[in-house]
Order: structure tokens, then C-alpha cells, then sequence
């Protein structure tokens, strides 16, 4: 499923992959509307059908992650409304021990994520999850997101890797495929990046796998 041997580094989603995509959904889904609707007088169903497909509509691209395009769009504090439920950021399960391992074999684990620096900052605090790895990467920084072929080129600059040897992970197949055509010579999927979802279906041409103990024995095996 993965090369271990012939990696030097990994890149790391954090949403969906390190951390749970309950809080994100969470947010977007409920608790954003429920504010809104408290803002703006309005029913909560009023407030869903408002906000929601405004929010689908950016599917893709920088705006959809962007903390300060949504707030000046909806006239509210995204990020202050994030900190309201941000006791329910936490870790998927088994990743302590696969930033662990990953350290433990020498390699270099970059998170390379598309969350705006501000709720970025408030993950980063809530879990500790930067003294876990060797750098944090934001797609803001560039100006583009991830799903953009012209974020690896940039992301080169920024964080130096050979694409030969380096493994991407993430939840989002368009961010693993836009990471493939762009030279990375190995992507893995996470299926069920949200505790409280379902899984989604596997990519007929990216291997899959739902929580990192199905790699990790493979991961500390690669030095014998």
C-alpha cells in the first residue's frame, strides 16, 4: 500500500486526516447557521438555506477554507464563532502514534493544510499538534489551495522535497489527485475522516485506508 523504504518525507492533511472533521462539520453545518439565524432574526431553517449553499457554491476553491472571506461575506467573527465549540476539535484515532512512528523512522512530516491561519492557530493550541511534527504549512500562504497544481510548485519553494520520495495523506481525492498529476510519487486516502459519518467510498486508483493502525506496523518495520 505504501513504499516506506523509498520515502524521505510525508505530507500531511490535518482536517479529516490528523484531526476530526466533526468539528469542521459541525461548524459549517450547524453552528454557523445557528448563530446566523440568532444575528440576523431569522428561523434556523432560514439560516441553513442562506448560509449553506453560499458556503457549497465555493467548494474548491481558497474562499471555501478562507476564515476572512466568510466573515466579511456574513458580517460575523468566523473565527471567534469557531472558538465557541472549539472543545470539539480532537485527533483521529491511532494518529499520536503515527506522527510518532513517522518521527521514529527518521522521516520529515510536513502538515500541509488548507485551513486559514486564524482557526489554524486555534487547532494548533487546542492540541498541541505542531511539537508532533516538522512544519505547518498553510495553502494561504501561496494564495491558492492544495487542489491547485501551482500549490506544489510553490510549496517546493517553501518546504524543498523530491517528489519521488515523498507520500501525501488527506481526506479529499480532488487534493490527492491534483498532488499525484503534480509529481508526488505517492498518495493515501483516509476514508472516514469524520467520527460521526459514515466512510466514503474508496478511489478505483488511490489506496485507502481508514485509520493510520493500518499502516503504522508497516511504518516502524521499514528499518529491518
Amino acid at each position: 500500500m505504501v513504499d516506506w523504504q523509498s520515502l524521505d518525507t510525508v505530507f500531511l492533511d490535518m482536517d479529516g486526516t490528523l484531526l476530526d472533521l466533526h468539528f469542521d462539520n459541525h461548524f459549517w453545518l450547524e453552528h454557523l447557521p445557528k448563530r446566523y439565524a440568532e444575528f440576523n432574526r431569522l428561523s434556523h431553517q432560514e439560516a441553513y438555506d442562506r448560509v449553506v449553499p453560499m458556503i457549497m457554491a465555493e467548494r474548491g476553491s481558497l474562499n471555501w477554507y478562507c476564515t476572512d472571506y466568510w466573515s466579511e461575506r456574513l458580517a460575523v467573527d468566523v473565527t471567534g464563532l469557531k472558538a465557541e465549540v472549539g472543545d470539539r476539535i480532537g485527533y483521529r484515532p491511532h494518529v499520536i502514534e503515527f506522527l510518532s512512528a513517522i518521527r521514529s523512522q527518521g522521516l520529515r512530516s510536513v502538515i500541509v493544510t488548507n485551513c486559514h491561519p486564524d482557526p489554524l492557530d486555534l487547532k494548533l493550541e487546542r492540541t498541541g499538534l505542531a511539537d508532533r511534527v516538522d512544519a505547518v504549512v498553510s495553502s494561504h500562504e501561496f494564495g491558492k489551495p492544495k487542489e491547485d497544481r501551482g500549490f506544489w510548485k510553490d510549496l517546493a519553494v517553501r518546504e524543498p522535497y523530491h517528489p519521488a520520495a515523498t507520500l501525501m495523506v488527506d481526506d479529499s481525492f480532488p487534493v490527492l489527485e491534483s498532488a499525484r498529476d503534480a509529481g508526488i510519487a505517492q498518495c493515501l486516502a483516509i476514508l472516514a475522516p469524520d467520527s460521526q459519518r459514515p466512510p466514503n467510498e474508496r478511489h478505483p486508483d488511490i489506496p485507502s485506508i481508514h485509520h493510520f493502525d493500518e499502516v503504522t506496523a508497516a511504518l516502524l518495520a521499514r528499518a529491518s
